[in-house]
């Protein structure tokens, strides 16, 4: 077969992958450098468009919405280039940020509305903290304090607290 058809092949049959195409975009034409400054630049995407405190539209069924939303984005990030340390730094940051955004309208809510997003929240912590113990001990700084003030809010917030009693959630994290 001639090369150029072989090319041309190979590109129909790249572009099929979205994900194939995301890792090859990051290791052929951003040179696999810039994997710190693009989880800088989902974080500040978070911050700038999770929504805001006191949005009256909110609820907690769409905080859950606009969580797996940006859980997703982080999981693209991941696949592309293969930022182990980068999932677990931003998503202890998107939950702690949705806790500190929103606190206050999780409690105005019956307890009964958070019936998705209590068990969505413990259930990402505690695949998070299994991921973190894998990581290097020098991680652990970089996600320390939104670990422990993500902590805080779970406990105090009474749907996940019960939820993360039962899940054997740490209340703080000293180190993993």
């Amino acid at each position: 077969m001639p090369s150029k058809e072989k090319d041309k092949l190979l590109l129909r049959l790249v572009a099929k992958d979205k994900k194939l195409v995301r890792r090859l975009i990051f290791e052929l034409l951003e040179g696999g450098e810039t994997r710190e400054e693009r989880a800088q630049e989902l974080r500040g995407e978070i911050e700038k468009n999770l929504p805001a405190t006191g949005d009256k539209t909110l609820t907690p069924g769409y905080l859950l919405l606009e969580l797996r939303f940006w859980n997703a984005r982080i999981t693209e990030h991941v696949q592309a280039t293969k930022d182990k340390p980068g999932e677990v730094i931003l998503t202890f940051f998107l939950l702690a940020e949705a806790f500190r955004r929103h606190n206050v309208m999780l409690r105005s809510f019956p307890e009964h509305r958070s019936s998705t997003f209590a068990p969505y929240v413990v259930r990402r912590i505690s695949s998070l903290l299994k991921k973190a113990a894998a990581l290097h001990e020098d991680y652990f700084m970089e996600y320390r304090n939104d670990l422990n003030e993500l902590l805080e809010f779970v406990y105090g917030f009474r749907p996940t607290a019960l939820l993360a009693q039962q899940a054997g959630l740490p209340q703080s994290a000293d180190y993993l």
